[in-house]
C-alpha cells in the first residue's frame, strides 16, 4: 500500500520511487488541482512530495495528514537531482515520520513540526 503521493511536477521514472510505496499523481489525475491532490493525499494517509510551496504552505497551518516533503533543490540536472536525493533520502523519510513538513535542499535538509 502506498505511503506516499509524488506530485506531478517531480519525475515519474526515478529510482528512490519505483516501489509499492510510492504512487504518482500522474496514476491518479494528470490535471488535478492542489486542493484535489492534498483531499486524495488526507483520505489516504499519504505524505506529498512535491517541489511546490503551496503544499508546504498549506501545511504551515494544518496539522497532519497529509504530511509534506518539499525538494526544495532549484535548477538541477537529473544526475545532481538523483545525488543529493539518494544521500539524504533515508532521513528525510526518518524525519518524515514525525515532522509534518521535511525540506530537502542541495546542502541539508529540515524538519518541522
Amino acid at each position: 500500500m502506498a505511503k506516499y503521493l509524488i506530485d506531478i511536477n517531480l519525475p515519474y521514472y526515478f529510482s528512490l520511487w519505483n516501489n509499492e510505496d510510492y504512487i504518482h499523481q500522474s496514476d491518479i489525475s494528470n490535471t488535478a488541482e492542489d486542493t484535489e491532490i492534498w483531499q486524495y493525499a488526507k483520505q489516504n494517509n499519504l505524505t506529498i512530495l512535491t517541489k511546490d510551496a503551496d503544499f508546504s504552505n498549506r501545511i504551515l497551518l494544518s496539522q497532519p495528514p497529509p504530511r509534506v516533503i518539499h525538494i526544495r533543490i532549484g535548477n538541477a540536472s537529473v544526475r545532481e537531482f538523483h545525488n543529493v536525493l539518494n544521500l539524504s533520502w533515508n532521513d528525510v523519510l526518518a524525519l518524515s515520520e514525525s515532522h509534518k513538513l521535511v525540506t530537502v535542499f542541495k546542502d541539508r535538509v529540515e524538519a518541522m513540526n
